[in-house]
């Protein structure tokens, strides 16, 4: 049974654009319960989604299945002014048309013994999804486009690109003693992708293999890693937890080598976080994590935006210093407390926050025009139903405010200058469905 719903869980995530940009592009929470207290949950054993969190926490879940899914709506608009290159003909700005996503969730336990627990949990990640049918009053820069009106990136059609991440995380975790857990789950790592619209980049000599940076089409890559983790309950009040993701090493992108670095690499980054849980009287909890996210792990994702703008001889797109995103490593704190109204009803709330991995200087923000993952405060609410078969419904809600990152434009190198702005907010509602076996 675990493997058969691991696999339909599967099918079904591969049959939804991901669009988490919220930290950077995980997502502020994985689990219904954890959402709904802003993803404080690296101390907690409420679901089927230590895979994701801490596995060591399954073991502390029972007998359990989880499943559900968010409507995720992230809202996304780039802009450049103030540029005199070429008479101010590409000033303008875009509002992404792709705005509304169905993100599903899976998770599924099974204690072998008191002590052992077997189980999957199987989430995404993702925030590149984006789509602007933006036409500059300038040209396209392509050869290719023969006059046709500019997109934000100076190639031509719609400019945007669609990031989707799906990991299989099957779980062991073992009780150490009647107060300690440790967990592992490896990682099985799946990626799509696809981007539109850089044909400026492509035909104007910037990249090492042209002909491979845009409009391929979607490409596949998949990859593996491990997560693990462990859980101290110190006191009959107080629980912590720590849990560490190697880095996913993925296959390339060969549709798309001559856009990302080392040839179309884009490696899942290392995480960790550690969290704690108090119980501050016998019906409310708070929990707190920090989390770390080593964006700067990965060379597609790190390497400065102008790398290959400068240099396109040593350094062209697709070879190990071309450009990339220029995204900072990423500390994220979680907030979230959960208090028990009645036997059969629970309200949640958190706070989440992580500075945006996009910076406002001259070599962070142009590229990141077709993946504005800027956000930084998250506020989070939820609630879960105990039903007549102690079967138990889940409703979580997101809002992260607006956060506007602007910086002179890397388009100076170009003849275009001026300033770009990068502004996001997002909205999710989610529900879920679980019940103990």
């Amino acid at each position: 049974m675990m493997m058969r719903g691991a696999a339909l869980a599967a099918a079904a995530v591969l049959l939804a654009p991901m669009a988490h940009a919220t930290n950077g592009y995980f997502a502020h929470g994985y689990g219904m319960k954890a959402k709904g207290m802003a993803g404080a949950a690296t101390a907690m054993a409420e679901d089927t989604f230590g895979g994701a969190n801490n596995p060591a926490a399954m073991v502390w879940v029972g007998n359990r299945i989880d499943f559900g899914a968010d409507l995720f709506s992230p809202r996304r608009r780039v802009e450049r002014s103030g540029s005199t290159g070429f008479g101010g003909l590409y000033n303008g700005s875009a509002d992404s048309d792709s705005n509304y996503f169905v993100i599903p969730e899976f998770g599924y336990n099974r204690m072998i013994d008191p002590d052992l627990s077997l189980g999957v949990t199987v989430y995404g990640n993702g925030g590149m999804n984006t789509d602007f049918n933006s036409s500059l009053p300038g040209p396209a820069f392509a050869p290719s486009c023969g006059g046709a009106p500019s997109n934000m990136l100076f190639g031509c059609g719609r400019l945007g690109v669609d990031l989707m991440q799906l990991i299989i995380a099957p779980t062991a975790a073992y009780k150490l003693n009647a107060s300690h857990s440790i967990g592992i789950s490896p990682l099985f790592g799946y990626q799509r992708f696809k981007v539109d619209g850089l044909q400026a980049f492509d035909e104007l000599g910037f990249s090492g293999s042209p002909g491979n940076t845009t409009n391929r089409g979607y490409d596949d890559a998949t990859g593996w890693g491990v997560r693990i983790g462990w859980m101290g309950r110190v006191s009959d009040t107080v629980v912590i937890g720590a849990a560490y993701s190697s880095k996913i090493r993925m296959s390339k992108f060969d549709k798309y080598r001559g856009l990302f670095a080392e040839q179309g690499d884009f490696d899942i980054p290392e995480n960790y976080s550690v969290g704690i849980a108090v119980k501050v009287t016998p019906a409310t909890t708070v929990a707190f994590d920090i989390q770390r996210i080593n964006y700067s792990g990965v060379r597609s994702v790190a390497n400065g935006v102008t790398n290959s703008l400068v240099n396109p001889a040593a350094d062209p797109l697709g070879s190990a210093n071309g450009s990339g995103f220029k995204w900072r490593d990423q500390t994220v704190y979680k907030l979230g407390v959960q208090h028990q109204v009645q036997p059969n009803l629970i309200l949640r709330a958190g706070f989440n926050y992580g500075e945006s991995p996009v910076r406002g200087d001259f070599d962070s923000v142009t590229f990141n025009i077709i993946a504005p993952g800027v956000v930084e405060k998250h506020l989070t609410l939820g609630l879960t139903w105990t039903l007549a078969d102690k079967s138990e419904l889940t409703v979580s809600y997101m809002h992260a405010f607006r956060n506007t990152v602007t910086g002179p434009s890397a388009t100076s190198l170009l003849g275009v200058g001026g300033n770009e702005s990068l502004r996001m907010y997002q909205n999710s509602i989610g529900i879920a469905y679980g019940w103990k076996m």
